[in-house]
């Protein structure tokens, strides 16, 4: 019997043990170190990369008589181009139409301005006929003169009656000529203003023909734009007007990321600051930028938000190919830095009636100890007393736990 109660007894504590090095196994604290080294002052903010230069590819100007332009080729959304590619092309029917036309009445207006110098030769055959024959008989009339010399009164002054006839017929006969070249020249002057009118609508139509093929002036990423009336990118279908911008050409070899700082951190952004840039979509890239201008006015963050941020654009330092237009990246704008410092996580710190403490490690014990602190970042602070380097604290409250893990039990067996 009595043997059976010492092993009742035996049991009960190794149970007990048991039980002990789970909840010792439950209660593993998070470590952290007391470190000595530079402390970065940073603050990380999301933006989204632009190009510094890029090329503007707009609608192209025509006349109106040739209607709306109608995209029928466009290239794809963020495809590569090189210089000399075709990026868009638009509906050439009314162009064609209109060169059609042109062409047409360039050719009658040729054909009328041809039949017109014919008969313009022709007038003027008959009228320097004509004066010629005024002409002899005016002369015929002068040699009658002449020899009237013993002809009697009344009949030399016939005879000189005739010769003035001849005189006034011969220089009306001239100035019938002249009028004529004179007019003449005048309807050859209009037939050739037509001419010139026509010959400029189909060199307007082709120079048209030509703009509705658009090609890349340079190598580079075409980013599509947004159609102001349908607020969606462009597409094939779609009717724009002249001058409406519809691609985007950026230099891929200088980009900027643009963020926006809210109204508490901007006075902690200077130019020249530097900046880590990840791309979230490669966020094992690090890319390094600095801090190029900062905006003098405030704007709001998105139409629906009263939230005033000020939009700062840093330039990135290297390029790459995937470094594109449009990607968010994240970037740690670098504002300060101290060196030779102690610090720890930020989650090891607490608060009590404004004291700051930590619970350093101690054995298999914890102590909590009061410290001070200096500056801070997203993740550590400074510890400027109360600490020495390699001190092993707590990152979670230790007693705190022990506690829940007490009222857990407590739970357990009610």
């Amino acid at each position: 019997m009595k043997n059976f109660f010492k092993a009742c007894i035996l049991i009960f504590f190794c149970s007990l043990a048991l039980t002990a090095c789970k909840k010792k196994e439950t209660q593993q604290i998070p470590i952290g170190k007391v470190t000595q080294g530079t402390l970065f002052i940073d603050l990380y903010e999301e933006g989204e990369l632009e190009a510094i230069n890029s090329t503007t590819i707009v609608a192209p100007s025509i006349s109106w008589r040739y209607g709306d332009l109608k995209i029928t080729e466009l290239v794809k959304d963020g495809q590569e181009v090189k210089a000399g590619d075709t990026l868009i092309t638009f509906d050439p029917s009314e162009v064609l139409k209109g060169i059609v036309d042109a062409e047409s009445n360039l050719e009658i207006v040729l054909a009328d301005f041809e039949k017109m110098k014919a008969q313009q030769q022709s007038e003027l055959e008959e009228l320097r006929a004509a004066y010629e024959v005024t002409r002899i008989s005016h002369e015929i009339s002068k040699i009658r003169f002449e020899s009237a010399g013993y002809e009697s009164d009344i009949k030399k002054k016939e005879i000189q009656l005739n010769l003035d006839k001849a005189q006034i017929a011969l220089e009306r006969a001239k100035e019938q000529i002249d009028n004529r070249i004179k007019i003449q020249k005048e309807e050859v002057k209009q037939k050739q203003l037509s001419i010139m009118q026509y010959e400029s609508r189909l060199k307007e139509a082709h120079e048209t023909l030509r703009k509705l093929f658009v090609v890349s002036p340079s190598s580079g990423i075409a980013i599509l734009s947004r159609n102001w009336s349908s607020n969606n990118k462009y597409q094939i279908g779609d009717q724009t007007w002249s001058g409406s911008p519809i691609i985007l050409l950026p230099d891929l070899s200088a980009l900027k990321a643009i963020v926006k700082i809210n109204e508490v951190d901007i006075s902690k952004i200077k130019e020249g600051l530097n900046v880590e840039i990840k791309p979230d979509a490669f966020s094992e890239s690090v890319f390094t930028g600095t801090v190029q201008t900062i905006a003098n006015l405030a704007v709001n963050k998105d139409n629906s938000s009263k939230i005033k941020v000020f939009p700062v654009e840093i330039l990135l330092n290297e390029s790459d190919k995937n470094l594109l237009p449009g990607l968010t990246v994240s970037c740690r704008i670098i504002i300060d830095k101290v060196d030779d410092v102690l610090y720890i996580p930020l989650d090891a710190l607490f608060l009590e009636e404004g004291k700051s403490y930590v619970f350093k490690k101690k054995g298999t014990d914890y102590e909590k100890t009061e410290i001070e602190t200096g500056i801070s970042n997203s993740d550590y602070i400074v510890v400027t007393n109360g600490l020495n380097k390699g001190d092993e604290i707590a990152l979670v409250h230790p007693f705190a736990q022990e506690t829940e893990v007490k009222n857990s039990e407590n739970a357990e067996i009610e």
